[in-house]
């Protein structure tokens, strides 16, 4: 564990340690979807250019604003957010997006199988935030995963009949 800096944080510092590591690790998945959606983002090619270019730069914005809220969170309680891209890419429990994947719908299906992944962990982060007693990084966890999920929809629609 990194330095924990004072504050008048009424959460025990104990909790706050483990509140803090499990913001680093959602932080470091949530920066690597971040870089995964803006891989898509450049490197898209099909029929649906335009509009999947469109669409995986707006999701890449909204993950990056996820980004800034986790890491806030962290040096909030007196931590230190973990978050590099480096420091990201050897903490992130998300596979790689594939390089050779440039295709439309190739794209979309490889982000909507990544943000299923992290709207899933959010989820539990959340549970996980709540037995520590601290209802505020639940109710972060709550704003991410339910914008993850609209994200996830807005993917998972242009796979559907």
């Amino acid at each position: 564990m990194t330095k924990m800096y004072n504050t008048k944080n009424d959460l025990e510092v104990e909790k706050r340690e483990q509140i803090i590591a499990l913001l680093n690790r959602q932080l470091a998945d949530t920066f690597d979807l971040y870089s995964q959606t803006k891989q898509a983002h450049w490197n898209v090619k099909g029929e649906q250019f335009f509009q999947l270019h469109e669409l995986f730069d707006k999701l890449a914005t909204e993950a990056l604003d996820y980004v800034d809220t986790i890491a806030e969170r962290a040096t909030a309680l007196g931590g230190t957010a973990m978050g590099t891209a480096r420091m990201a890419a050897a903490a992130s429990r998300l596979p790689e997006f594939p390089a050779d994947v440039v295709g439309g719908m190739a794209c979309v299906g490889a982000l909507a199988d990544r943000y299923a992944k992290l709207a899933a962990s959010s989820r539990a982060a959340i549970d996980t935030a709540n037995e520590f007693g601290d209802a505020d990084t639940a109710d972060l966890f709550t704003g991410v995963s339910r914008g993850l999920d609209k994200s996830l929809w807005f993917l998972e629609a242009h796979r559907q009949d």
